[in-house]
This record gives C-alpha cells, structure tokens and sequence, in this order.
C-alpha cells in the first residue's frame, strides 16, 4: 500500500512539473465545465475532509470551452488542496461558474482582457488569506508557507502553468482575513 501510495505521489509530481514547464501534451476538447466540476466535486468531499463545508455554483447554461479537461482537474485540485491548507479549523470552499461578458461597461474591464465572452471558474475559500508579500511569490516554483516536509511550493506554480500554457487571463488573491479568490476566464 505504501509503495502504491508513493507511486501515486511521484506521478502526480512528475504531472505538475510537466505542467509547470509547460511540457505536458494537452488533450484539447471543447467541453462543458460544469461537468469536469462535477466530477471534481466528487473527489474533493473525500481530499478536503468533513470540516470543511463544499459548495458548487453552476450557471446553467454554461457557454462551451475549449480545454484539457484533465489540466481543469489539476488547476482545481491544487486551488482545493491549498483552501484545506489554509482553513486549518474549518471554513467553506467554493467553485463558481458562470458565463461573463466584459466590455468597456461591464466593470470588469482589465487591460490585459479583450472584451467579449468568457466563461468563469472562480474557487473561493474562507482560509486565512494572504499577505501581500506571499502575494507577491505565490506562482513562483518551490515557493511555499507550509513548514519543511508538508507540501512542494509546486501547486499554485502549476495553477500558474496550466492557465497560461491554455492562454487563459486573470489569476487573483485576496488580503489576509478574506480568504483567498481565484479566477480563470478560458475564452
């Protein structure tokens, strides 16, 4: 069992510094991300454990994306295993998705977005929040707040890896206290 268990460990790790350099092959689909949530949700009941409270929001109809379903999962993942990381005592995560137009009214214009429309996957967690030091570090590879043995510093690079190696748009924190807020916009 513990051979098994280290096996499942080194693969995983061995995915996410595929994904982190932006090696990995993609498996491109169009598909529906309420669906790849879905499955997501099932998993994460078991991972994040029974003090932590597990909320989905689905917009239907949820327009379509074109994604790796599998590096969804990875993003959604390591986002998940970060919010348990962070609400020690308990606390409420939460994936979020809807349909989304930004344009010069929308009031969520960012330079850095085109206007048009955009599909969300947003995970909130009521967690400790972060600094904005941490901020500042947080997609970088290694780089971790968790005592020595207790975690890679891999997951939240390889968050950063996949959503840029799928050219998606928006990654963001919030201040300590709030919990922490990510989004993706895949067009």
């Amino acid at each position: 069992m513990e051979i098994e268990k280290a096996v499942v460990r080194a693969s995983a790790l061995t995915r996410q510094l595929l994904a982190f350099g932006r090696k990995q092959i993609l498996h491109v689909k169009v598909l529906d991300l309420n669906t790849v949530v879905t499955d997501v949700v099932k998993m994460l009941h078991r991972l994040l454990g029974s003090n932590i409270e597990l909320t989905s929001a689905l917009a239907p109809p949820l327009g379509r994306v074109k994604a790796d379903p599998g590096q969804i999962e990875q993003v959604i993942l390591n986002l998940a295993v970060n919010a348990r990381d962070a609400m020690p005592h308990g606390g409420r995560l939460t994936l979020e998705t809807r349909n989304v137009e930004i344009d010069a009214h929308s009031g969520q214009n960012r330079e850095e977005v085109p206007h048009g429309k955009y599909v969300m996957l947003s995970v909130h967690d009521t967690g400790v929040g972060m600094d904005r030091e941490t901020q500042t570090h947080i997609f970088e590879p290694f780089f971790t707040t968790k005592e020595p043995g207790k975690g890679t510093g891999l997951g939240l690079a390889t968050v950063y890896g996949v959503v840029k190696q799928m050219d998606r748009r928006d990654l963001a924190a919030q201040q300590p206290g709030c919990g922490n807020d990510f989004r993706d916009l895949p067009a």
